[in-house]
C-alpha cells in the first residue's frame, strides 16, 4: 500500500564515519565542558575564556552562595530555641503602721520657682535605622523596593572593621551594579533606582572579628527590608 524506501548497505554510514561522528563530539563536549561549564558552575577556568566571557564570576558566586546557605543551615540546627522564663514577682504582705500627725505646712515662700523648659526632642534626620552584626565571614542583605527613578538617600558606617559590599539593584526588568568595595567602613551617597524593583546593598564581613554596622536611609521608596 505504501512505498518505503529502504537504504541500501552503500547509503549506510560506515564504521569509519561514525567513530569520527563520535569522537567529534566528544572533543566538542570537552571543550564546552572545559570553557563554559566549568567555569559557570564550580570557578574552575584552566583556559582562561571563561573569565574573559564573565562565566567564573558567575561560577564563584553560585560556589559563594552555596557556601553561605551550607554555613546558614548549619548554624540553624546548631542553635537550639530557648524559652523565656518569667519569674512572678513576689507580693509582700503590707506591715501595719502607726498613724503619724501630720507635719504643719510651711507658709509659701513670696519666691516664685521659674520651672525649667524641657527641651524638645530634634526631628528624626533619617526615615529608616538598620544596625547589624555580622561574624567573620557572615553576608547580609538590605534592599528598597523602589520605582524607576526614585531617589534614597543613605549613609552606613562600620566602626569596628571595614566591609567588603556591591550596592545594585534586581527587577523585571534584569539587574544592574551600581558600586563595588572592598575593606570599606562607611559611605555616603544617593542611590537612584534604575527600573522597578529590590535596590540596595550587601554587606560582607571579612574580619577575624565580629563587628557591628549601621545604615541610615531616607527619601523616596516604599519599604526597606533585610532579605538575608
Amino acid at each position: 500500500m505504501f512505498n518505503t524506501h529502504i537504504p541500501s548497505t552503500a547509503e549506510l554510514p560506515s564504521t569509519k564515519q561514525l567513530i569520527k561522528s563520535t569522537l567529534l563530539a566528544l572533543v566538542a563536549a570537552i571543550v564546552l565542558l572545559i570553557t563554559v561549564v566549568l567555569p559557570a558552575e564550580y570557578a574552575i577556568d584552566p583556559t582562561g575564556i571563561g573569565r574573559v566571557i564573565g562565566l567564573t564570576e558567575m561560577g564563584e558566586i553560585r560556589e559563594q552562595l552555596a557556601a553561605e546557605t551550607a554555613a546558614d543551615e548549619q548554624s540553624a540546627t546548631a542553635t537550639a530555641p530557648q524559652r523565656a522564663v518569667e519569674l512572678a514577682p513576689t507580693i509582700a504582705e503590707p506591715k501595719p503602721t502607726s498613724l503619724q500627725p501630720l507635719p504643719t505646712m510651711a507658709k509659701p515662700s513670696t519666691v516664685q520657682e521659674v520651672a525649667t523648659a524641657q527641651p524638645t526632642p530634634p526631628t528624626p534626620v533619617w526615615r529608616d535605622t538598620t544596625t547589624v552584626t555580622l561574624t567573620p565571614g557572615q553576608g547580609t542583605e538590605i534592599k528598597m523596593t523602589m520605582r524607576k527613578g526614585e531617589v534614597a538617600q543613605f549613609e552606613w558606617q562600620s566602626p569596628e572593621g571595614p566591609l567588603n559590599f556591591d550596592t545594585h539593584g534586581e527587577g523585571p526588568e534584569g539587574s544592574i551594579s551600581y558600586k563595588k568595595g572592598r575593606g570599606v567602613a562607611g559611605e555616603a551617597g544617593e542611590l537612584t533606582a534604575a527600573f522597578d524593583g529590590n535596590h540596595g546593598w550587601f554587606f560582607r564581613n571579612r574580619n577575624p572579628q565580629t563587628v557591628t554596622f549601621t545604615l541610615n536611609t531616607k527619601g523616596s521608596y516604599l519599604v526597606l527590608k533585610r532579605t538575608k
